[in-house]
């Protein structure tokens, strides 16, 4: 009967495993060599306790883990606590099949029901437990799921729920370790009795029990058709039969696990299984118990204490820590030695030779034992002495490894390295086809070696090359180019290569001269030049270099690669700047580029110094900042379905808090900025890329972005889907995901709002129709009183029109009177100047006066008549009846000009009203009886008191007063 059992058991797990490789992807033997990429996830980051006692996945690939302070879950992007309703420590994790979480504390268990956005509800069975004596103080330890009924195994005995109710599992008085499942068979083991099957809810002994008598089962997995595998927590490997006959399986392993102290177990694939343990991470073997990995805190782990272990969807292998989660992505295409502790320092180069792995750096050579890619490989690396300083090559010629190095070249003898050649910095070799020759391109120029099938021997340097010289190929059988950064240079050589002269530059080129050289490689046959604007080609018949346009079209990104490696006739690597894709042309010339196998090395390597290593069986090595990398290519493209991209959670942007809809996703018309976070549960070294399209909000599909959410600000209200797609780094993308959410009418537009606004409006219009007829009403008061305002405007402008008019006539009248007064005063004046004029004729018409002998009158007899005459020109009396008519037809001009500028004296005043009348100096002249002359000084003294610019007009300055 028990064989029957295993046989069905076997026979279901086979077709399991079957099932998920046809459907979830392929899977390869681990690869022994390095450390698969381990992704730690501290405590900081999933913000809970230390101790993760138990882990979980569930069908869509969500890890759960029982934390010290909660049920922890990651769904790719985001971590979420959901603590028990005691707030105990959960110990033990398990998933239903049909979705129910199980978690078991201490004095509590129930299960877990998935809610919108990955939360979670929590159902307790505890209140089902009758006897609660011990209860409060128990922890569930773990939890199996055995069809309909499950098991709350703690210690002293298992609680199992079935039908809604609770029975007890106890090993009549002696207490348990722990349960192990495999197939449909439950095994218990007891203390001290052993290892116990349940049969009909009876324990029964199990018929090899005795050999593992205080062993501590802590892991029982399959093995194969009749067999499983037993692990135990300090005294190794037993295979279990379907007799029940328990023998020891002794293989290699069990020395480190013994020592190492095993506490779970998992079966991966493929014949390969994960033991975590107590004080050295966890160690991978195969199916003969060879090591084939083994990961702690030295190559990755946060930590060596495992106490919980468990294989995602995708074969990763989850480890809950003493402090912490990892991630061991053992079934990766990669696997890395890191230098952890800075030892051998940047991978220039490599190389295996007799039995060893050589790794040249930037502090030296350094070398491990190499057992192959089919054994476990735990490599040590040290330095060789007298290696110190860069090694830039390294090179196997017959039975010797020949190092090019900062400080020249050596070869390796014994273990130590002895120097062969005194040229610094052996950048490369390259052999001269056909010949003995070997070129070497160094710091200082070009080197020459012989190598005569046993040893290599420097023979000479090149005179005339003084430049460094980091590339080089071959032409034909007499040239070679060669280069730098900053050129490249056609070298001709002699029949015998003992001399070399340089035949053409890339100076001397248009195109060449302003590009800077990353290499020489060839390429289908072809020199190609790499460049920083893309490949070059060079026509040996016009002696020119032109761009490569066919082969730079079609590399796109990829044109400005810094080097090329070859795999195979067809296909190579191409590097740009630490990307790295793979090129393979086909028979016509057209080429295909896969940039994403090494996609998770990329930013990992030093610029224009990266390596790949061919190694075996479509193997590599590649060289990386802090140690190296194996790559396994493989044709079987090893693929997943990826998971349907989830809504993990809803905020509010406005306030920041999580939203948490109705069950028909409604949302409050506030709740209208919104940040939608999305994730997947698939997990990987270079993270998932996401695009959305939001129907009704969006035009198209937004850009792939590594961004896990994105912001909605004022989206109005109505009916919204939300589509969701995810890609991986290998092009790898998922179905849609849409999820269907409605914005609610904000509570001005509900129904009884509307109501309101009805009546709101009906009352309005009404309060319009009165309010309307009161401003007709008034609008009619007002315009009448505007007529009889405009009225009184009219008249009273009238009236103002007929004061203008008035006091322009009375304005016209006193102007006429003015220019009358100004005749008179001119009159006068002219009257004035008449009888000087006359008096001055009688004063001279005397002094031509003669007596009767014909003799003029002497001056005695005519003085007094010359005094009357003068009395007449001094007679002031005029002058003052001037004034007084000249004051009263120009508003007291004197006395107005004699406060603005006191230091006139009467002259002048008589002088400025003579002026302001516009006589001629003539006529002021005789007025004055002076000189015309005379007037002139008078004039010049005058605007001299009043102040006047040379530019201003006297007589103007007096009219404006």
């Amino acid at each position: 009967m028990t064989t029957k059992k295993y046989s069905n058991g076997y026979i279901f797990w086979f077709c399991t495993i079957l099932f998920v490789l046809m459907h979830k992807g392929y899977c390869q033997n681990i690869i022994p060599t390095g450390t698969p990429f381990v992704k730690q996830y501290k405590k900081n980051q999933y913000k809970a306790g230390n101790q993760n006692w138990s882990l979980a996945v569930d069908k869509d690939g969500r890890i759960y883990s029982a934390n010290t302070e909660g049920l922890l879950q990651f769904d790719g992007q985001y971590w979420r606590m959901f603590p028990l309703p005691n707030h105990s420590t959960v110990r033990s994790v398990a998933m239903g099949r049909d979705g129910k979480i199980y978690t078991g504390g201490r004095g509590e268990f129930g299960y877990w029901t998935s809610k919108a956005f990955g939360n979670l509800s929590y159902h307790s069975l505890s209140n089902l437990v009758k006897d609660k004596t011990y209860f409060p103080n128990e922890e569930i330890w773990k939890i199996i799921v055995d069809g309909d009924r499950v098991f709350f195994h703690t210690f002293s005995k298992s609680y199992i729920w079935e039908n809604n109710a609770i029975r007890t599992l106890t090993a009549n008085g002696e207490p348990f370790l722990f349960p192990h499942q495999i197939n449909k068979q439950l095994f218990f083991e007891q203390l001290p009795s052993g290892l116990h099957e349940l049969k009909n809810d009876k324990l029964i002994p199990v018929k090899g029990k005795d050999i593992l008598k205080d062993k501590n089962v802590l892991a029982l997995l399959p093995f194969d058709k009749n067999t499983s595998l037993i692990a135990t927590s300090r005294h190794g490997l037993f295979l279990l039969g379907a007799d029940g006959a328990i023998t020891p399986w002794s293989v290699p392993a069990n020395q480190l696990l013994s020592q190492s102290q095993v506490n779970n177990g998992i079966y991966l694939y493929d014949g390969q299984y994960a033991f975590g343990t107590i004080q050295n991470g966890v160690i991978v073997i195969n199916k003969n118990g060879q090591i084939i990995q083994h990961i702690n805190k030295n190559n990755g782990l946060q930590n060596n204490t495992v106490l919980s272990i468990v294989k995602d969807n995708q074969k990763n292998i989850w480890v809950g820590l003493d402090n912490g989660i990892d991630r061991i992505e053992i079934n990766s295409p990669l696997s890395f030695y890191t230098d952890f502790v800075g030892k051998i320092g940047t991978v220039y180069t490599s190389i295996i030779y007799q039995g060893k792995i050589y790794l040249g750096t930037n502090k030296g050579l350094f070398s491990s034992e190499w057992k192959g890619l089919n054994n476990y490989n735990s490599l040590n690396f040290t330095q060789i002495p007298n290696s110190n300083g860069q090694v830039w090559t390294l090179a196997i010629f017959g039975d010797e490894l020949i190092c090019g190095h900062n400080d020249g070249t050596f070869k390796l003898i014994n273990g130590r390295l002895e120097k062969i050649s005194q040229i610094t910095g052996g950048w490369i070799f390259k052999p001269i086809f056909g010949k003995k020759n070997i070129l070497q391109g160094n710091y200082t120029g070009l080197s020459k070696f012989m190598f005569d099938g046993i040893r290599l021997q420097f023979i000479q340097q090149f005179d005339g090359i003084k430049e460094p010289i980091r590339f080089l190929a071959q032409k034909d059988n007499h040239s070679f180019w060669i280069g730098d950064w900053g050129q490249v240079q056609l070298l001709g050589f002699d029949p015998g290569f003992q001399r070399a002269s340089i035949q053409f530059s890339s100076h001397q080129d248009s195109i060449a001269s302003k590009r800077q050289f990353t290499g020489i490689y060839t390429l289908e046959n072809n020199l190609v030049f790499a460049t920083d604007s893309g490949f070059l080609q060079f026509d040996n018949i016009v002696k020119r270099f032109s761009f490569a346009d066919e082969l730079n079209t079609a590399l796109g990104t990829y044109k400005n690669s810094n080097k090329i490696i070859p795999i195979n006739t067809n296909s190579y690597w191409f590097i740009q700047k630490t990307k790295i894709a793979k090129v393979d042309f086909d028979s016509k010339g057209k080429l295909s580029i896969d940039s994403n196998l090494l996609s998770p090395l990329q930013d990992r390597m030093m610029n224009n110094y990266e390596n790949i290593l061919p190694i075996e069986n479509q193997y590599y090595l590649i060289g990386l900042d802090d140690g190296f990398a194996i790559y396994r290519h493989s044709d079987k493209d090893q693929r997943y379905k990826l998971p349907l991209p989830q809504i993990s959670q809803l905020i509010n942007l406005t306030s920041g808090q999580a939203i948490l809809p109705s069950a028909e996703f409604k949302l409050s018309s506030s709740d209208n900025n919104l940040r939608i976070s999305f994730s997947s549960p698939y997990y990987s070294s270079s993270p998932l890329q996401y695009q959305y399209y939001l129907e009704g909000y969006s035009d198209n599909w937004s850009e792939w972005s590594e961004t896990s959410y994105q912001d909605f600000t004022n989206l109005p209200y109505g009916k919204f889907q939300i589509k969701i797609r995810a890609k991986t780094n290998t092009g790898l993308t998922s179905e849609i995901q849409a999820f269907s959410f409605t914005i609610q009418y904000p509570w001005y537009l509900s129904w009884w709002a509307k109501s309101i606004y009805t009546l709101a409006i009906i009352s309005l219009i009404y309060l319009t129709y009165k309010l309307n007829l009161q401003r007709e009403r008034k609008r009619q008061y007002q315009a009448r009183r505007k007529w009889l305002e405009e009225k009184k405007v009219a008249l009273e402008r009238e009236t103002e029109q007929k004061e203008k008019e008035w006091i322009t006539l009375k304005n016209q009248q006193l102007e006429d009177q003015l220019q009358l007064k100004n005749k008179e005063l001119a009159n006068a004046a002219l009257n004035i100047v008449y009888k000087n004029e006359m008096l001055n004729n009688l004063h001279d018409e005397l002094k031509q006066l003669k007596d009767a002998e014909g003799n003029k009158l002497s001056s005695d007899e005519l003085k007094k008549i010359n005094k009357l005459i003068d009395d007449a020109h001094n007679d002031d009396r005029d002058w003052h009846i001037f004034e007084r008519s000249f004051n009263e037809s120009h508003e007291n001009f004197f006395k107005k000009l004699k406060q603005e500028f006191p230091d006139l004296v009467p002259n002048d005043l008589k002088l400025c009203a003579y002026l302001r009348l516009n006589m001629s100096s003539k006529e002021i002249a005789s007025l004055l009886n002076i000189s015309t002359r005379g007037v002139e000084i008078r004039r010049y003294r005058l605007r001299k008191k009043l102040g006047l610019p040379t530019d201003k007009n006297l007589s103007e300055f007096l009219l404006e007063r």
